[in-house]
């Protein structure tokens, strides 16, 4: 997947945080914060596993495996295992053998008849589900990003809970990855997102988002060839 919500790279116009969680949603700033929730925001999770994955070589890459399970389902199961209230997961392109693969990791799953034509349209059915199951914000998880940690996705949770911003993306060793969250007041916008851009502009262009510093390398490593299925690979 290319340009994807938070594709990689400097993140040099996000403003930057620590990855903090244990600081809470305590003294959130009023400019920033979460988007126009009293209470704790209701977080939800999209994996994003439509896609047709062209260059990678031999199969569907989503099913194929690290560690003897399929790349889609480590992906969804991480953020089954983090902070998010529910997961969702967008399907396209062998949608039957890509569900079956995040059985039980998932609340819902939504299908794109448009898939071909770009992530943009995997993330716009993300955004109708988030709309439809009343989130303040969704994190969009790549489907074929099977080694970041829960953890990772908690910290950039924490953020956008503690008002730092309301679009949170990670940043590893100085490049920022993925997922990415956006909150409600951007739902528009990123439905807006035409071929295979994501929400790529908002992140890079916009004063509210930021980024969070975290230990953890699976942020910047998607599976595009057979050799970036590695577990252990630098």
């Amino acid at each position: 997947m290319t340009d994807q919500p938070g594709t990689r790279s400097d993140g040099a116009s996000a403003r930057r945080t620590d990855g903090g969680p244990e600081d809470g949603v305590d003294g959130a700033n009023d400019a920033d914060g979460p988007d126009d929730s009293a209470t704790s925001p209701r977080v939800g999770g999209v994996v994003l596993a439509a896609g047709l994955g062209s260059r990678f070589e031999g199969g569907n890459k989503l099913l194929a495996e690290v560690d003897g399970r399929p790349v889609v389902e480590r992906a969804a199961k991480t953020l089954r295992r983090s902070a998010v209230a529910e997961v969702v997961a967008v399907v396209g392109h062998e949608a039957e053998r890509v569900t079956a693969a995040v059985d039980g990791l998932t609340d819902a799953v939504r299908r794109n008849e448009d898939y071909a034509a770009g992530q943009s349209t995997s993330v716009r059915v993300g955004v109708a589900a988030a709309r439809e199951r009343g989130w303040d914000a969704a994190v969009f998880m790549l489907g074929d990003m099977p080694f970041v940690r829960p953890a990772t996705v908690d910290a950039v949770v924490a953020a956008y809970a503690r008002g730092d911003g309301s679009i949170v993306a990670p940043a590893y060793d100085g490049r920022r990855g993925n997922p990415a969250l956006f909150g409600k007041r951007h739902y528009d916008a990123l439905a807006d997102v035409s071929g295979d851009r994501g929400g790529r502009d908002l992140i890079e262009t916009h004063e509210d988002s930021v980024l969070v510093d975290v230990d953890d390398p699976g942020v910047t490593r998607d599976v595009d060839f057979r050799a970036d299925l590695e577990s252990d690979a630098e």
